[in-house]
């Protein structure tokens, strides 16, 4: 059986749709998938064993210029690359219209997704053959694994969902693997970032362990937070800057991760590293870490500055220590 599955973005919910593929893969053996994904999360499909083909798309890219000539370029062969096969099932579990408007109209074969209350945009529900009603009380990995199980025909399983990915960068893990600690200080969205003096604190209460502390980061300004936070620090080393595959060769080999609310810690828990997230305006509640060893600490007043780095320690003494 070859199908396709449409889920475009973000990271998190790329990553959060691995352990239904796990499902599908141990119920139907000859089971192979094309993935549409957007182009910045290629990486991510290709490391799990059921991904035969990752279909870049780049919709975030075109609509800064929808028609130019080089976006209708693209456009047009995006469409010829999906419809080149036809595929035993189509499932969407974007839930939204411009994966179904967009993408999965396009697609040859019958069309799987999320009805009209269960979707995050209701009207997406009227391009497909056939619609699941999912509960949306539930964790973001049990909502995908629940459509696939409804839309292949097989019970969901009761045990936890397996990302499937960590196995394949045991073999990168590095000569220092176990000794550092990553911290991932950065995100989108303003009222996500944990304080600078609060960082600046934890480093400091981290030294006497004697492990490292690895700052990734992916803009200049995020560059530039991780030279002031790496400032009279020995123990701590600012990364280059690195491609997703890269970073998630870095993350298998920590001894822990401290982050804020972001992609990147998302992909800690499917790598299966513990893993501390810090929450404040937002609710880890449906789509927090999903996981081994995922801690939330969260702020009752829903302020990032709230959280203390003595608390976040003490959290972090009990993984390391």
């Amino acid at each position: 059986m070859h199908i396709l599955l449409v889920k475009t973005s973000s990271m998190g919910d790329v990553l959060h749709s691995l352990p239904a593929l796990t499902d599908a893969l141990t119920v139907i053996p000859t089971l192979r998938i094309d993935w549409v994904v957007e182009e910045n999360f290629r990486q991510i499909p290709s490391w799990h064993p059921a991904v035969d083909h990752v279909i870049p798309v780049a919709i975030r890219r075109w609509r800064k210029s929808w028609f130019s000539s080089n976006t209708r370029q693209e456009r047009d062969a995006f469409k010829q690359q999906i419809q080149q096969r036809h595929y035993d099932l189509v499932i969407d579990a974007q839930g939204l219209m411009k994966s179904a408007a967009l993408i999965t109209r396009l697609a040859r074969g019958i069309k799987h997704g999320l009805d009209y209350r269960s979707a995050r945009e209701p009207l997406a529900s009227w391009f497909y053959h056939y619609c699941h009603h999912i509960d949306r009380q539930q964790h973001a990995v049990e909502r995908i694994r629940q459509l696939f199980a409804q839309s292949l025909h097989y019970d969901k399983p009761q045990s936890d969902g397996n990302y499937a990915i960590a196995q394949r960068f045991l073999h990168t893990l590095s000569a220092d693997a176990g000794q550092y600690l990553v911290f991932l200080h950065a995100t989108t969205r303003a009222n996500k970032h944990w304080p600078e003096t609060h960082w600046s604190r934890l480093i400091e209460l981290v030294q006497p362990t004697g492990l490292k502390i690895k700052l990734p980061w992916g803009a200049e300004h995020e560059y530039q937070r991780a030279i002031r936070l790496a400032a009279s620090f020995p123990h701590v080393e600012v990364l280059p800057e690195l491609q997703l595959q890269q970073i998630a060769e870095i993350l298998v080999g920590a001894k822990a991760v401290v982050s804020v609310d972001t992609g990147l810690s998302h992909l800690t828990a499917a790598l299966d590293r513990p893993n501390i997230t810090l929450f404040g305006p937002t609710d880890p509640g449906l789509i927090g870490g999903y996981g081994k060893n995922q801690n939330a600490v969260l702020s009752e007043q829903k302020k990032m500055s709230t959280l203390s780095a003595a608390t976040v320690m003490a959290k972090l003494e009990k993984i390391i220590l």
